[in-house]
């Protein structure tokens, strides 16, 4: 497999620390608000690179942290009331609940900041103690004049920093950044500094190092998160971790691109984010999942919905292949198949190449179930195909009829029963214009009707 090293710049191929074995470290939100597609873009290209080595027979420890202790997130107590715990804790169940309807796979650790209080004070001390840091009276900062290698990672120009440091005119160097941040104002917790919180970036390193870290020149396999935090904050990751432990701190580091909607970039200020949970109030959790996979995950992703009803309409041919299979039991899965699809993943997550593949295999599916309706071998094939597909893609989970009733409610369910009911008797009176007004009606509600031999179905129709 190879992967694109941001460090690098350049595809390199992926030679894990431990032979047949991955540790992937993914910052992940902090939790001061709802999930936004940006989250879920992220969250979704991390899952499938997780998904693609598993796929590969790699062993995969996959971490993914919250940060529950940020000014953002004292800012959201202060206008809500809320504790800090009864606040954070209420997000991370809400981005969990979001993550499982998009099909992202639970990580294997996910640790909390405020979990990993001794860890980061450990580290620190270490800094200090190396002469890395040194502490003013708001606090401890990291004097980036101490890591030779301090933007090898985002390869900024010192002058491109300038905007983006955090300011005390007391620090050494103007890209210095605090560590330890003191503070009377909860919450706070203690520490040999004095009372206060941590600074953001020490937060990742911490947890690395005390749930991951490898010996030897690296101390994980791989890190990823977003593109907005290749600098500051992966830079600042990698210099106080190359500085505290005289390690790396990944082999490689891999960035997803940015999340617009309609060309504006997402951002809270612009006041254009797009929760996650207003678009699962439309659509389902997999329709979504399948648009922002459908695109390579390091470029950047303009969301319009639009492009989201023809990327649906690409998902919608899985299952009507799927409908066609059901009653079938699934057998061996076609290796030239598989193999086909792992070999473009295998290219730095080639899904445009491994979606291609997929609709070939659908498409030549459906022309020989054409040709012999009644091949069950074939159809023991393709089904194994498509579940190898789910786990592979996380696409394709749905039964086909639950499917193409996604986003009705149970109540409707039961008045398009009664209707087609209705229906029924109006044919058998061989009252053919009411049967027809029944069909026209649902129709304009989203409803089509299919009278077939094991009788009349119903979709729901979106677009």
């Amino acid at each position: 497999m190879v992967i694109y090293d941001s460090t690098q710049k350049k595809k390199v191929p992926f030679e894990p620390i431990k032979t047949g074995e991955a540790t992937i470290y993914v910052c992940g939100p902090t939790v001061y608000d709802d999930a936004h597609l940006g989250h879920a873009r992220s969250a979704i290209a991390f899952d499938l690179l997780r998904r693609t080595l598993e796929a590969l027979n790699y062993k995969v420890t996959f971490v993914k942290n919250f940060t529950d202790i940020d000014d953002k997130i004292i800012a959201k107590m202060d206008q809500t009331g809320q504790s800090l715990e009864t606040l954070t804790t209420h997000y991370i169940e809400r981005y969990k609940e979001d993550m499982r309807a998009l099909h992202v796979k639970d990580a294997s650790l996910e640790p909390k900041a405020t979990q990993s209080l001794p860890s980061m004070i450990r580290f620190i001390e270490t800094l200090l103690a190396k002469g890395a840091a040194y502490t003013l009276d708001d606090g401890v900062y990291f004097d980036t004049s101490k890591d030779e290698g301090y933007l090898s990672l985002s390869h900024q120009h010192i002058e491109e920093t300038k905007a983006r440091v955090e300011g005390n005119s007391a620090k050494r160097n103007p890209k210095d950044f605090a560590l330890w941040k003191r503070s009377t104002q909860d919450p706070v917790f203690d520490s040999p500094f004095g009372k206060g919180r941590p600074g953001w970036h020490i937060e990742c390193s911490a947890m690395i190092q005390e749930h991951l870290a490898h010996e030897g020149p690296y101390q994980i396999d791989i890190h990823a998160g977003g593109a907005d935090l290749l600098f500051p904050h992966h830079e600042n990751e990698a210099a106080q971790t190359r500085c505290a432990s005289g390690q790396h701190l990944a082999k490689y580091w891999m960035h997803n691109g940015f999340v617009t909607i309609n060309g504006d970039k997402m951002s809270k200020s612009l006041g254009n984010s797009f929760f996650v949970k207003d678009a699962l109030h439309v659509y389902d959790g997999e329709v979504l999942r399948f648009y922002l996979l459908s695109s390579h995950y390091r470029a950047d992703f303009n969301f319009n919905e639009d492009d989201l009803l023809s990327s649906k309409r690409r998902l919608d041919k899985l299952y009507r292949l799927k409908k066609r299979l059901q009653g079938t039991s699934p057998s061996q899965k076609e290796e030239h198949f598989t193999c086909k699809v792992l070999e473009a993943l295998s290219d730095d997550l080639n899904i445009s190449k491994a979606l291609a593949v997929l609709d070939e295999m659908i498409l030549q599916g459906n022309e020989a179930l054409d040709k012999t309706p009644k091949d069950t071998a074939l159809k023991q094939t393709l089904l194994a195909n498509l579940a190898w597909i789910e786990e592979v893609l996380g696409i394709g989970l749905h039964s086909p009829i639950g499917y193409f009733q996604l986003g009705v409610s149970q109540g409707q369910k039961t008045q398009i029963q009664q209707a087609i009911e209705a229906r029924q008797e109006a044919k058998k009176a061989k009252d053919f214009a009411k049967a027809d007004a029944i069909r026209d009606a649902l129709l304009t509600q989203g409803i089509q009707l299919m009278d077939t031999s094991e009788g009349t179905q119903w979709e729901r129709i979106i677009g």
